[in-house]
């Protein structure tokens, strides 16, 4: 190699550097600002839960925010397990949401299915129809009504068909599902594979993140319920926990005990345990989580 061209090269990679450095530069205020506005955000959205969490623990009930207990107990959480009410309840609730997540994602995933299918005659209509019942609803007497002749009104299982068909879960499942490769089906068909084969064999193998994303909105939403329960459900021995959790802290409905424990402690520990199980859950599914949150929003 020439003198010239080593001269060459030391200044190509001398220009390089410099321009990595006005990069650096120009980039550094977007990053700071960014850093800025989504710290902001994040204490927005922990302060509450952290405020709620610590007056849990708190023996004397207060109203200003406080980093830590003043005075430490368990008592809040120690009346909500040793009340017998809500045992009940809370097996109802689990027993919806299991069955509401697992109805719910048979219902979006063959749903979604059937509407990525190119050949579909009447595709477009029916997924027009879908969108429609998005931007429009039929009212609550009329929905009252449907629940009735399905002989639904005062039982649990209500909980467990009313969020099931989903339509917005339901097109989430249809845009992921038209984003795995046409060539794995055109193989599997080459090889024998029926319509609903390549459903279970092929297409459902691939979509453990849209399953884990939608399934955990289902299992939120049927947990979550508190309305469709005090509208259809009278019966208390078909009420979710939300509902008698509701009812126990803010109506005054607790059990007689031998804890001194505040009126707030005990409704921010309500609150910690109505959350608790998706803050053990969605650990585990965080990983599929974040990708499923991307569904659709690429095409090729």
């Amino acid at each position: 190699m020439t003198l010239k061209e080593n001269d060459n090269q030391a200044e190509g990679k001398k220009k390089i550097k410099i321009a990595q450095t006005k990069a650096r530069k120009k980039i550094d205020w977007f990053d700071i600002v960014n850093y800025i506005i989504f710290t902001i955000i994040a204490l927005i959205i922990i302060v509450p839960i952290w405020k709620v969490l610590v007056d849990s623990f708190n023996q004397v009930g207060v109203y200003q925010f406080k980093l830590f207990p003043t005075k430490f107990t368990l008592d809040g959480y120690r009346v909500i397990i040793e009340t017998k009410q809500l045992y009940r309840p809370f097996l109802n609730s689990f027993i919806t949401t299991i069955a509401g997540t697992l109805f719910g994602l048979a219902v979006a995933t063959l749903g979604g299915y059937v509407l990525s299918q190119e050949e579909l005659p009447g595709r477009a209509a029916l997924a027009y129809f879908l969108l429609f019942t998005m931007i429009f609803s039929g009212g609550m007497i009329p929905e009252y009504l449907v629940m009735k002749k399905l002989h639904l009104v005062n039982s649990m299982w209500i909980l467990v068909v009313k969020h099931a068909v989903n339509v917005y879960n339901i097109i989430l499942m249809k845009n992921f599902f038209e984003g795995i490769p046409k060539s794995l089906h055109e193989a599997a068909r080459i090889d024998g594979c029926s319509t609903m084969g390549i459903f279970f064999k092929i297409v459902l193998p691939l979509s453990k993140a849209a399953l884990a994303s939608v399934g955990l909105m289902y299992a939120v939403t049927v947990w979550n319920d508190y309305s469709t329960v005090k509208i259809y459900i009278t019966d208390p021995t078909q009420v979710n926990f939300q509902y008698k959790l509701r009812n126990m802290i803010m109506d005054g409905d607790t059990p007689t005990t031998s804890y001194d424990v505040s009126q707030t402690t005990l409704f921010n520990a309500g609150i910690v345990s109505a959350i608790l199980p998706f803050m053990i859950l969605y650990p585990f599914l965080q990983q599929y989580f974040v990708q499923g949150v991307n569904i659709g929003a690429v095409k090729e």
